[in-house]
């Protein structure tokens, strides 16, 4: 059994790290949406697997003959299914498929942007997700065989299965800082061929040894063989067929792959005007994720810097040509140089990517004029900007700042993030912005147009909600926006904009070309002349939302979600209607490759996942009701009691994640802690459970409810509470509040699979389909109420989802 549980550990682990590098390799080679689907792929595979089980399990009937543990009666096809030598197999065929369909699904030619004029990219998009849910669907049978074989040692073979998953979080998030994600793939493959080593005989060691030195001959002699392959229609392999492009350097972490190029193609001044006519500064571009593009630009000679005067985003800096600055997220560090070319005189930035300033400041720190040789900090920007202390000090010591600049613009003008969480543009976000101001301090924050106007109302909404928030009454005096002819800067102060400031605004325009948009008092007609659109929208959206008893009819009528988003739900880039679908479809050219790009993928993923789960759920019980088996409706108790369980441990785990982003500053980060403290302590609370009886009862899952209703009030409490300790130490603190919950979720799964042995053993593979294939629709169900409802609702439900399944095991105990 010790060698079992070994096993059991290392496959766990290698499916785990083999999940997550998928979520990479996917962000990467295709797009960060399809990245999404990587759970989906995973949990049908795992899913399936008890399916086809369940659907081997007939012809039972209670007898003295046991298998493993169990008081049943199995037919000779399970026995050989679920039989020793066959586990081993199945550790071995998991650790090859992980190699073999990795290597594969790199090669299948599938491209979602060709999805529009090439029919056959549907196919190609069923077989690379067939291709990859192989290597799950083998460690699916591992897990179902070992359940089924030792039912009454579930509770151990439930906690290998956890601390193993648990294990493989933390180690591929190392990995991924170290390498790229497809050494980490590798790193999986060889997991599971260490397990099928542990417990197969001599052929299952022969293959395992077979395919270990073809993983190492391929990583010392070929390994371009299986790095990723990125689609040509994202920008990173654009630019790089420019004459005299030339790619320089690759770098990986957990939050991101980064390239380092030269191309003619790069050239970035966002919404530079028209009246400039000289050539740029050279300057360097990089790829995040071979899409996303910024430049780093030399700035060695400050005569050739001129061109920063004429760009929208100099705007603030032009009203306010010394002090302090605060400038959040600079990426390649524009928004830097143009804080010093005016002359502030302290500039302090926030950048979320942690390693794109190490190569900055290491690597092009003389190209670059030392941008970020100080005052730079890692995080979210929220986070790192003290406010204002009790005695209303006017030193920066506490967070009172002149200039606050948020530049969400980079050269990719799809910078969208659809269903991405986004923690920097929330109510709550902007009121610590704001309240980090000097009270005469002005805040910036500029953006790409992409029309259909969206992401311009909805932040201009947010701002105001966030002046209500802070009491100001007058919003209306405070704002002013200005547009080129590709981007909009919008500027904000504490303090009603002055007839001084208002004036050097509509300087500031009329001497570079730019139009305005609004300005407190400003006339319709002197908007829309340089850069002419067939409607001044802006003018009329900003005074609308702008307008106290017109801005909610408005936001309601919109034809996008363009309401004011919180971090109960900061879906910011999120604007789908669903009620508006069809009128959405035809203002977008009856395209509706718009709705993949945009993100809003998720209802249609969500129908997907929700009749292959029914299938795979309903199939064995159909099956096995024509033959007249056990498998029958009569089984509704096992139905409801393990679908509640994989929608409770979803919604929480999720809702975890997702607020734990924020507290952490990095979504790897909130993975792995969450993912690792919630597996390894339920796997503890499974191994103890099968030492103590008091622990193998209803009411576990009554106090499991219970710690999560008040995990679900205590959380949004630790934002205030943990951020001003460092990164280390928060990550401490967090884990310690979740133990306690991840204890009790690891109890009622193998409670139920052991109260089945005795049973019906013939239903564990089904039970076990139920709850992986359930597991699937419950992330993307909880994202979904997360937009519509918010992550505390989300929680709530994930413990009604345990009550329920505390009656259901009250009816299974009888």
């Amino acid at each position: 059994m010790r060698y079992l549980y070994c096993t059991i550990f290392f496959v766990s682990c290698s499916a785990l790290m083999f999940e997550v590098s998928l979520t990479r390799i996917f962000s990467i080679s295709l797009w960060y949406h399809f990245a999404f689907m990587v759970i989906s792929i995973a949990m049908l595979g795992i899913g399936s697997a008890g399916t086809l089980i369940a659907l081997c399990c007939k012809g039972m009937q209670k007898t003295g003959e046991t298998i493993g543990n169990g008081p049943l009666k199995i037919q000779t096809t399970l026995r050989k299914i679920c039989s020793e030598p066959p586990v081993a197999l199945y550790a071995a065929l998991s650790g090859i498929s992980v190699l073999l369909c990795y290597i594969l699904s790199n090669y299948i030619p599938f491209d979602p942007v060709k999805l529009s004029w090439e029919k056959k990219q549907f196919l190609y998009l069923a077989l690379y997700c067939l291709v990859l849910s192989i290597p799950f669907f083998f460690t699916g049978l591992l897990l179902v065989s070992a359940f089924s074989l030792y039912s009454e040692k579930s509770m151990a073979v439930y906690s290998s299965d956890l601390l193993g998953a648990g294990t493989g979080s933390l180690a591929v998030l190392y990995l991924l800082d170290t390498t790229g994600p497809e050494y980490a793939a590798l790193a999986a493959s060889t997991l599971s061929l260490i397990g099928a080593f542990i417990t197969g005989k001599k052929i299952i060691r022969m293959l395992s040894l077979l395919f270990l030195s073809g993983i190492v001959l391929i990583f010392l002699f070929h390994p371009s063989f299986i790095h990723v392959k990125i689609s040509p229609f994202k920008n990173l392999p654009r630019a790089l067929i420019y004459p005299d492009a030339r790619h320089l350097k690759t770098y990986h972490s957990s939050y991101s792959r980064i390239d380092t190029f030269r191309s003619p193609a790069v050239r970035f001044a966002p919404g530079l005007s028209l009246n400039y006519l000289e050539p740029l500064p050279y300057q360097i571009g990089f790829a995040i994720d071979g899409d996303s593009i910024n430049v780093i630009t030399e700035a060695g000679d400050r005569t050739k810097l001129q061109f920063l005067e004429f760009l929208p985003s100099s705007l603030v800096y032009d009203l306010r040509k010394n002090g302090n600055a605060a400038v959040l997220d600079p990426k390649g560090g524009l928004n830097l140089l143009i804080a010093k070319y005016y002359g502030l005189t302290r500039i302090q930035s926030v950048e979320s990517n942690g390693m794109m300033t190490r190569i900055i400041r290491d690597e092009f720190g003389e190209f670059t004029g030392g941008v970020f040789d100080r005052n730079t900090l890692r995080g979210y920007g929220r986070n790192h900007l003290p406010l204002r202390d009790k005695k209303d000090s006017q030193d920066l010591a506490y967070g009172l700042y002149d200039v606050i600049d948020i530049p969400m613009t980079e050269t990719s003008v799809s910078g969208v993030f659809g269903i991405g969480e986004d923690y920097r543009y929330t109510v709550e976000a902007f009121v610590h912005y704001l309240s980090a101001l000097r009270n005469d301090g002005i805040m910036s924050i500029s953006m790409y147009l992409i029309p259909p106007a969206r992401t311009e109302f909805r932040i201009l909404a947010t701002i105001v909600s966030a002046f209500e928030e802070m009491n100001v009454q007058d919003p209306f005096s405070r704002i002013a926006a200005i547009r080129s002819w590709d981007s909009m800067t919008l500027v904000m102060k504490r303090s009603p904009l002055t007839t001084d400031e208002i004036e050097r605004i509509r300087e500031f325009s009329r001497s570079r070309r730019f139009d305005l948009i609004y300005y407190p008092g400003m006339k319709q007609e002197e908007g829309n002349k340089y850069i002419k659109m067939p409607s001044d929208e802006y003018f009329f959206g900003f005074n609308t939302i702008l307008n106290n008893k017109t801005r909610m009819p408005f936001l309601d009528n919109y034809l996008f979600d363009i309401k004011p988003v919180r971090d109960d739900n900061p879906f910011s880039h999120y604007y789908l209607k669903l009620s508006n679908i069809k009128a959405i479809y035809d203002k977008m050219g009856s395209n509706w490759l718009y709705f993949l790009e945009e993100g809003y993928f998720l209802p249609v993923i969500f129908i997907i996942v929700v009749i292959l789960s029914v299938l795979l759920i309903m199939f064995p019980v159909a099956f096995n009701a024509l033959r007249k088996d056990h498998l029958t409706l009569s089984s509704l108790p096992v139905f409801l009691y393990f679908s509640m369980l994989g929608i409770g441990f979803m919604f929480v785990e999720v809702v975890l994640i997702q607020k734990s982003i924020l507290l952490l500053e990095n979504p790897s980060y909130a993975v792995a802690v969450i993912l690792t403290s919630i597996l390894i302590s339920s796997g503890a609370g499974s191994i103890l459970s099968g030492k103590r009886a008091a622990l193998r009862t209803s009411l576990c899952l009554l106090i499991l409810s219970l710690l999560v209703l008040l995990f679900g009030m205590i959380h949004p409490l630790l934002l205030d509470i943990l951020t001003p300790f460092s990164l280390t130490l928060r990550i401490l603190l967090i884990t310690v509040a979740i133990v306690p919950l991840g204890f009790f979720m690891g109890i009622p799964f193998p409670l139920g699979i052991q109260l089945l042995g005795r049973k019906h053993g013939e239903l564990i593979p089904w039970a076990w389909a139920i709850n992986a294939c359930i597991s699937v629709v419950a992330p993307v169900l909880a994202i979904m109420l997360a937009l519509r409802t918010g992550f505390q609702i989300v929680i709530w439900m994930g413990a009604l989802a345990y009550i329920l399944a505390f009656f259901s095991l009250r009816r299974l105990m009888t």
